[in-house]
C-alpha cells in the first residue's frame, strides 16, 4: 500500500463544509493550510455555460491582464526578421531568433513558455502549427503574441497578461497569484477576472454565464466560492 505523507493526511482530515465560501475565508484557509516549502500558486477553476440560444456552442479564448500579475515567470521567445534581432534582444525576451529559431522549433527544441512573432514571420511559422498548436504556443494576433511592438508584447506578458480558454466541457483555469501574495492583491485579481469573464457573455445566451467557481492552491484543497468581495 502506498504510504501517504503527514501533510496529505492532515489535509485529508480537513473537510470543507458543503457550502459556498466567501472569498476572504477561502484565501485565509488556503494560506493557513498551505504547508509546502515552495510558493504555491493560487488557482481559479470555473465552469462556464457554452450553450447559446442560437448557433453552435460558445468557445471562449482571450487574454486578460491581471492588475497584480500572477507571479508566474514565463520564458519568452521572439521570432522575428533578421533586421529586428537587435530590437528584439532589447525587449527583455529570453530567446530571440529568425530562421535559426524556426529550425530549432522544427526539430522539436522548444524551451520557452510563450512565443511572440512579428507579422512578417507568420507566413513562415504556419508550417510549424502541428508542433506549436498542441502546446498552445501558436502566435495569435487576438492574444497579443503577433506584434511589431515587441517591447510592449514582452512587457504585457511579464506584468500579468495571461491567456484564458475553455475546454470542451466549459472548464476554465487560471492562476491569480501566489501564496506569498497579500490577500487583498489576490482578491483584486479574482474580482477583476470574474468581472472580465462576465462581460464576455454572448448576447444570445440565456441564464448564468458562470456556473460555478472553485479556488485552490497547487497542493491544497479546493473550495467552492460564493459572492465576490
Amino acid at each position: 500500500m502506498k504510504k501517504r505523507s503527514k501533510r496529505y493526511k492532515s489535509l485529508k482530515n480537513i473537510k470543507p463544509l458543503d457550502k459556498k465560501f466567501d472569498l476572504n475565508t477561502v484565501l485565509e484557509l488556503i494560506k493557513k493550510n498551505g504547508k509546502t516549502k515552495f510558493d504555491e500558486s493560487i488557482d481559479v477553476s470555473l465552469r462556464i455555460n457554452l450553450k447559446q440560444s442560437k448557433g453552435g456552442d460558445f468557445n471562449f479564448r482571450t487574454v486578460v491582464k491581471l492588475p497584480n500579475g500572477n507571479g508566474k515567470k514565463n520564458k519568452i521567445a521572439i521570432l522575428c526578421e533578421s533586421a529586428k534581432i537587435d530590437e528584439a534582444k532589447k525587449s527583455g525576451a529570453d530567446i530571440v531568433g529568425a530562421e535559426d529559431l524556426l529550425d530549432k522549433i522544427g526539430t522539436g527544441k522548444i524551451n520557452f513558455e510563450k512565443l511572440i512573432c512579428t507579422p512578417g514571420m507568420m507566413s513562415k511559422i504556419g508550417k510549424l502549427g502541428k508542433i506549436l498548436g498542441p502546446k498552445g504556443l501558436m502566435p495569435n494576433p487576438k492574444l497579443g503574441t503577433v506584434s511589431n511592438d515587441l517591447k510592449k508584447s514582452v512587457n504585457d506578458i511579464k506584468t500579468g497578461m495571461v491567456e484564458i480558454k475553455n475546454d470542451k466541457d466549459g472548464n476554465v483555469g487560471i492562476s491569480i497569484g501566489r501564496k506569498s501574495f497579500q490577500s487583498d492583491k489576490v482578491a483584486e485579481n479574482y474580482n477583476f477576472l470574474i468581472d472580465f469573464i462576465k462581460k464576455e457573455k454572448p448576447e444570445n445566451m440565456k441564464g448564468e454565464f458562470i456556473k460555478n467557481i472553485f479556488i485552490t492552491s497547487t497542493m491544497g484543497i479546493s473550495y467552492k466560492v460564493g459572492a465576490k468581495i
